[in-house]
């Protein structure tokens, strides 16, 4: 029977699929042929790293590290059974290789996951070895010349073209491509689907599931994104809308307040929500409003355990970002030690009419000039739904990118201009009258360099040999750095990069004076880093702390949750309009509806 076999072959591949989404840090959110070898490079080293440093934590042999790693992991996704099979393949090389005293960078070029192109400079995470590099390699391929691992495929992008995976593989990357629910059964771009996965391997049918806790889909752009649909059979039934017949059969706008009062005949909808501006909240952003994170006891081997894994299924499905936590559209309470909570929170507590009714319309790499790719997904009818505040903040990706150049591939103050107000039309034909607009300026990212070049990045703790300097190296060599501009040791780089986020600022900045539209007032806000250092500084907390450890790039929630408080601040002294009245009727929804479904 050939399944067996098909099965074991896709198993390398599909693992490093899994170690291009944990290596991308944000870059893009589908594997593809520019970046690939890059990505499986750093997936390689760090998963070959967190082998070796388990031996050193627990004393044991590498064979036992690796299915210690594999223990860890959950069986969802195959995550469990997919570690066995590869440590099966390459385990016995990486065994042999660690005896002769290879560290995680010669293991991976000699398996092949990392090469050095004729011409190009050598990357490597680790100090050089003591003897020649080019020795030192030879010997680790005499060790594994006949190693039958060597004939497997080191492409993450070739499970795609197997014929099993074939079809699932096309529905994600669209999903994920165009920002809209994998499934979504009445195509209002809102989801509350289980999750279930089927696919054949000559006539032999299995099924990939989510875990139990994923059941109603928030992953793959499901609920964790925009509001939970209620009824996904009904496309007139969505988060936002205004209420059909104020709700009095059923709840068309899913905020859980419908039927009628029993004691006086009046609709719920009518007398708790009625004059009270409901309105909903959308972001337009990159993965930083997405809130890309990948948690550090993932890759540190002292702080691994079969609790560090759990949420990694759901982590994967959602490309890496955990918009349920992001300072915009969370609908979680911070995990931070900081009460603040995120724009949304705000919203649904000053008014429970706001219920569900989000929109984190924000993707890894996007930016001014690719935005118009999937500005389609964000859902909202001019003549059905209710008014909408719309933030803009594409605060890193015009000026950032992994090229070993990125200066001419910066975006230019007329290209942006261009592209925002081309952005700016389209909310204007589709956000309904008395909406509102925030453009967020770009922040300044020589932050990075300053407060991390000289620390230990998660992967050198333990033996102190790697600094975040050290890590932005890497990531530049094999131009797979978020941002190569700010994340990089030429101080005049880091200047010019910062000012051309200076000068985008400025436009952003025009624009939100001088234009007018129909259906929205605008507004610009900058991304005052400084400031919110200052705040965190006053509750004892150090710089350093307010960066995502393992990329070393994106802010973390802390900082999401500290510029959510700083908007809402900001738009309650300034632009209070924005906010909409304070619901007199929030006890008495609760009373009713208790938690209004829950999200």
């Amino acid at each position: 029977m050939k399944s067996p076999r098909k099965l074991i072959m896709a198993a390398p591949v599909f693992f490093l699929l899994t170690l291009h989404a944990l290596a991308s840090s944000g870059y893009g959110n589908w594997p593809d042929t520019r970046h690939s070898n890059g990505h499986a490079c750093i997936g390689c080293v760090l998963v070959v790293s967190m082998i070796e440093q388990l031996t050193q934590v627990h004393n044991s042999t590498v064979q036992i590290s690796m299915e210690r790693l594999c223990s860890y992991l959950p069986e969802k996704l195959f995550l469990k059974t997919t570690c066995y099979l590869v440590v099966h393949i390459f385990g016995p090389d990486i065994t042999k290789l660690f005896r002769a005293d290879m560290n995680a960078d010669v293991v991976c070029h000699t398996l092949e996951f990392c090469k050095q192109d004729p011409g190009q400079p050598l990357c490597h995470l680790y100090p050089l070895p003591k003897e020649t590099w080019t020795f030192t390699l030879e010997k680790a391929r005499q060790i594994v010349k006949r190693s039958p691992a060597l004939t497997y495929s080191r492409s993450g992008a070739g499970i795609c073209s197997l014929p099993f995976l074939a079809k699932i593989c096309q529905k994600i990357k669209l999903s994920i491509q165009n920002s809209v629910p994998f499934k979504d059964a009445d195509s209002d771009k809102y989801s509350d689907f289980p999750l279930r996965l089927a696919f054949t391997v000559d006539n032999m049918r299995a099924e990939l599931t989510l875990p139990v806790c994923a059941l109603h889909f928030q992953t793959l752009r499901g609920f964790y994104w925009r509001g939970r649909d209620c009824n996904d059979s009904n496309k007139m039934a969505y988060p936002g809308r205004r209420p059909d017949n104020w709700d009095s059969y059923q709840d068309s706008n899913c905020n859980g307040i419908w039927g009628v009062d029993p004691k006086d005949g009046i609709p719920y909808e009518k007398k708790f929500c009625e004059g009270s501006q409901p309105r909903g909240v959308i972001l337009l952003g990159d993965s930083a409003g997405a809130h890309f994170h990948i948690p550090p006891d993932w890759i540190t081997a002292s702080q691994m355990s079969l609790k560090s894994f759990l949420n990694l299924p759901i982590a994967l499905t959602n490309e890496l970002d955990w918009p349920q936590l992001s300072g915009t559209t969370g609908f979680l309470y911070s995990t931070s030690r900081i009460k603040e909570n995120s724009i949304y929170l705000r919203l649904r507590k000053r008014n429970h009419c706001n219920h569900r009714d989000y929109q984190n319309i924000s993707k890894n790499g996007a930016s001014s000039q690719n935005l118009e790719r999937f500005i389609e997904s964000l859902s909202r009818n001019q003549l059905l739904d209710y008014p909408a505040i719309v933030i803009y903040a594409m605060i890193g990706n015009d000026v950032c990118s992994g090229n070993i150049d990125p200066l001419p591939e910066m975006t230019t103050p007329e290209k942006l201009y261009s592209k925002v107000m081309q952005t700016l039309q389209y909310l204007d034909s589709h956000l309904p009258n008395d909406s509102h607009v925030i453009l967020y300026g770009l922040p300044d990212g020589r932050f990075l360099w300053d407060h991390l070049h000289d620390r230990y990045h998660p992967l050198g703790q333990l033996n102190k040999d790697v600094t975040y300097a050290h890590f932005y190296s890497f990531l530049n060599c094999l131009q797979v750095s978020p941002c190569h501009g700010w994340m990089s040791s030429n101080k005049t780089l880091r200047t010019l990069t910062s000012e051309r986020a200076e000068q985008l600022s400025k436009t952003l900045k025009k624009i939100a004076t001088s234009q007018k539209f129909t259906n929205f007032d605008l507004f610009y806000l900058d991304f005052d880093f400084q400031e919110i250092t200052e705040e965190w500084q006053r509750r004892g907390g150090q710089p350093w702390q307010l960066i995502e450890p393992v990329d070393g790039f994106h802010p973390n929630e802390v900082v999401l949750q500290l510029l959510a408080d700083h908007f809402w601040k900001k738009m309650q002294h300034q632009w209070p309009h924005v906010l909409g009245k304070e619901n007199p009727f929030n006890p008495q929804i609760e009373q009713v509806f208790g938690d209004q479904g829950g999200h």
